[in-house]
């Protein structure tokens, strides 16, 4: 017998249209911080968990209808065997989008380092005028506590307290979601100040 975790080709057919799980992609505008551009944050394409049932392909129909280049991912590869999508990363290659795969645990914070990497990466993209969608399970804490850090480095007016209000009213109440994430974002400014601070002081040691 074989496993239903790597039968999604055959799932794809199993599920009729009306069944499906509504994909819905949310576009934070980023006038908010002075910024022309939105970034778009959306769940798991392709989910089937408990009472979701998506289709990968038309999910990824859906992103690029919408015009979006890039996708950074923060499910971990586990996370995408257990919610049935373990091709995902290759499929979005083969659908022509450039994915950037950065994962950190559900419900977590990434390392600092991790973190001014990804927010590295988006503002490159928004400098490029590429369209842009952030996604972990639910779009919910890892993703919301990511674009919540990039409102707080493109605006120097932003508070943690707003970031989270703006997050919740685009994407609903559970928009960054544990202690570990509200504590993260609060002291994210402090921290990055001081990982930007070291890093400058390493690089002049190193280029003498």
């Amino acid at each position: 017998m074989r496993t239903s975790e790597f039968d999604s080709s055959s799932d794809e057919e199993e599920v009729c249209e009306e069944h499906l799980t509504p994909f819905q992609i949310s576009w934070l505008p980023l006038s908010i911080v002075d910024c022309s551009l939105f970034l778009g944050i959306c769940p798991l394409p392709g989910c089937k968990f408990k009472d979701i049932r998506r289709n990968l392909l038309r999910d990824v129909g859906e992103l690029q209808n919408q015009g979006v280049q890039d996708v950074f991912v923060f499910c971990t590869r586990g996370e995408l065997h257990k919610y049935r999508v373990p091709s995902l990363l290759e499929t979005y290659r083969q659908q022509g989008l450039v994915v950037h795969h950065l994962p950190f645990p559900d419900g977590g914070t990434p390392e600092l380092q991790q973190c001014c990497q990804i927010l590295e990466g988006l503002q490159a993209n928004l400098h490029n005028n590429r369209k842009t969608v952030i996604h972990c399970y639910g779009g919910l804490g890892r993703s919301g506590l990511i674009a919540a850090c990039l409102l707080l480095q493109l605006s120097v007016s932003m508070t943690p307290n707003k970031a989270i209000e703006i997050l919740r009213e685009h994407r609903g109440g559970g928009a960054i979601q544990t202690v570990k994430q509200y504590n993260f974002l609060h002291e994210f400014r402090e921290k990055y100040s001081a990982y930007q601070e070291t890093k400058a002081v390493s690089e002049r040691s190193v280029s003498r």
